[in-house]
């Protein structure tokens, strides 16, 4: 396929694409605290599993409705500064802030206070981060309009994003030690501060750097205000419809829903078959490797595998390149079945290399230690005295395909939709509306994954407060880590088989609107 290069005008600057990225930094690092820290209202301050899983559930409901009216007022929004910045700016600051508010409670209060306090402080921090996400997807969207270019920046975006999936799974080794913080309590208040710190400040990068489409002669924009609420809610629910009959993006959230919900269905069962199958129940030998495991898996899906789908998208486009990083991704979860086998791990450490491997570690982390100890990160030393599992990184390569190509290729190709609705339905163009309904699917398949993830749990066998599992239910958690997300992949490959939206429509889609609009 012939490509045509990229125009000067439609390029994002390289300061853009970083700021742009901070933004998707925050949009990883918060919900990744969140869900991390969520651990510990049982651990640490004693909620009861009961209201600590309705305090999991209702604010999503209350998350799942404010997306889609957020990216109403975002596309119809008037302003000196655009349509997104003003409430990426203000978001910013808000998330940052109630994140920390939210968990700055102690164990010495009544059960029913924290759970108060708890699910109003949530509820306005998921306002918050509203009001940040949902613009701040939307301005992506319309930072360029070249079709390739739009794969790049997203490219750039999510390896950036990365990083926060490099750090978060450390939260909970940090929290547990009693090295570092004499209390769990102490410790998720500490860490809530510096996350909220730091995702208030980096937050503000995009609002002050990026910059969208120009809104200013934008036509037919809706008026936002109390008097207009009635009709906003109608022109709200019309606009939805719109993007409901919008095929193209209807397989674009049904392969979403998906991939992702797929692994997310069995996120948690590579931690528990690394404890129960490979330790034995014992989370003192697994030590630090649950953590190392998500952490490579975040460095190898920024660093190798998202330059290369950005590559092979350039070069075969977009559905093509889904089709065959999802394929990858089959492969990699089928290569689990070997890669968390204990006996195929002690073969390997018991071949000359594996020796070597284990010796070089220790040697490593035995001249690193006294450093480590003295800035307060003992908690990082890997521990190669009980039987390496080095055999768990081998899916990662493959796997990464799966994540790392999901939300690259898609957010790119929602851009591409957009287009396509203004053309169909003219302005105002409905970016906000678009991000707001894809990231609802998400959330929605999250929840939905979430319970099917106890339910498959419960189905195996699985008891939670067991010192160890039984071998046959191992074997069948093993089997489902292995058959779900392979299974969701494979029909979302199906779904986008047929996807219509090629690079040759999308560049015709483009000239024509701008021959409407009576561009240069």
């Amino acid at each position: 396929m012939k490509h045509t290069v990229t125009p000067l005008k439609d390029r994002v600057p390289l300061g853009q694409k970083a700021a742009f990225g901070a933004g998707h930094f925050v949009l990883n690092l918060l919900p990744g605290a969140l869900g991390f820290f969520m651990f510990f209202l049982l651990t640490a301050f004693g909620m009861d599993p009961l209201y600590a899983g309705i305090l999991g559930a209702l604010p999503r409901l209350f998350d799942a409705v404010s997306d889609p009216i957020m990216g109403f007022i975002s596309d119809n929004t008037k302003s000196k500064w655009g349509r997104r910045r003003p409430f990426i700016f203000v978001g910013a600051i808000l998330s940052g802030i109630l994140f920390a508010l939210t968990w700055q409670m102690n164990p010495d209060n009544s059960q029913m206070y924290n759970f108060w306090y708890f699910l109003i402080l949530t509820i306005l921090f998921l306002a918050g981060n509203t009001m940040y996400a949902t613009p701040l997807v939307g301005l992506g969207y319309e930072m360029t309009s070249d079709y390739n270019e739009r794969t790049r920046l997203m490219a750039f975006s999510n390896t950036v994003g990365q990083i926060a999936w490099m750090i978060v799974p450390w939260f909970w080794v940090i929290i547990a030690d009693p090295e570092v913080y004499e209390t769990q309590a102490e410790g998720v208040r500490h860490l809530s501060i510096i996350v909220g710190s730091v995702c208030a400040v980096v937050g503000l990068l995009p609002a002050i750097f990026c910059r969208g489409i120009d809104s200013a002669n934008m036509e037919n924009r809706k008026e936002i205000n109390l008097k207009s609420l009635g009709s906003n809610m109608k022109d709200l629910w019309a606009g939805i419809k719109q993007v409901s009959k919008n095929k193209p993006f209807m397989k674009l959230c049904g392969a979403t829903f998906l991939v992702f919900n797929g692994f997310q269905l069995v996120a948690a069962f590579s931690v528990y078959i690394i404890v129960f199958y490979m330790y034995n129940g014992s989370y003192a030998s697994a030590g630090t490797w649950p953590a190392w495991f998500s952490t490579i898996t975040a460095i190898t899906t920024a660093f190798i595998v998202i330059p290369i789908i950005s590559a092979m998208a350039n070069k075969w486009g977009k559905r093509r390149a889904f089709i065959i990083s999802t394929v990858i991704s089959i492969i990699g979860y089928i290569l689990k079945w070997w890669g968390f086998d204990n006996e195929l791990n002690q073969e390997f450490n018991n071949t000359g290399f594996g020796q070597s491997l284990n010796s070089g570690v220790a040697s490593l982390f035995e001249y690193m230690n006294p450093f480590l100890e003295s800035i307060g990160m003992s908690w990082f030393s890997i521990d190669t005295s009980i039987g390496s599992p080095w055999l768990i990184f081998l899916p990662i390569p493959f796997i990464a395909f799966g994540l790392g190509g999901l939300f690259t290729l898609m957010m790119s190709m929602t851009a591409d939709v957009c287009d396509l609705d203004e053309l169909r339905n003219g302005m105002p163009r409905k970016e906000g509306t678009f991000g707001a309904i894809y990231w609802l699917m998400v959330k929605i398949g999250q929840s939905i994954a979430l319970f099917l993830g106890g339910l498959v749990l419960k189905l195996v066998g699985f008891i939670s407060d067991a010192p160890t599992q039984t071998a046959e239910t191992m074997h069948s958690l093993r089997i489902a880590d292995i058959v779900i997300p392979s299974l969701t992949a494979g029909i979302a490959i199906w779904i986008m088989y047929k996807y219509s939206l090629s690079e040759a429509r999308a560049r015709e889609i483009k000239a024509e609107l701008i021959e409407r609009r009576g561009e240069l």
